[in-house]
């Protein structure tokens, strides 16, 4: 896998992050199936249940042009070690990817550690199945 295009994409798009609650910039980028590169940065708010983190973003953005599933994602920050999606967001992931599907963690002095979705979301929540005996 070539990580660096989707890198790029997410180091620059964190330069947008709107974070003046946390100063914590997150960028984030996300190869869909249709190949193209869909890209988001956090936005805070001050009721921070509000907040739209940079993973979230970058699907709503991927979704509004019309990819369905995600192929590979990277996520920047300035963490040591870099920082993993947060609940929310590795649900939201598992919604548009599966178990296989390759998550990039990248920090500003680039240390990269590399996991699958289903490493780092074991038991997503999963409707249950239609009861045969109903």
């Amino acid at each position: 896998m070539d990580w660096e295009p989707l890198i790029q994409a997410a180091t620059a798009v964190r330069e947008n992050a709107y974070m003046p609650y946390s100063r914590y910039a997150v960028g984030a980028a996300l190869l869909a199936d249709d190949d193209r590169i869909y890209v988001g940065c956090n936005v805070e708010n001050r009721t921070y249940g509000l907040t739209i983190c940079a993973e979230r973003v970058a699907v709503g953005t991927a979704v509004a042009s019309g990819a369905k599933h995600v192929r590979a994602v990277v996520v920047v920050t300035d963490s040591e070690p870099p920082g993993t999606p947060c609940g929310p967001c590795r649900e939201t992931l598992t919604e548009f990817g599966d178990a296989a599907t390759a998550v990039l963690l990248v920090n500003t002095r680039g240390e990269r550690v590399e996991h699958r979705l289903g490493d780092l979301l074991p038991f997503p929540f999963e409707l249950p199945a239609d009861d045969p005996s109903s």
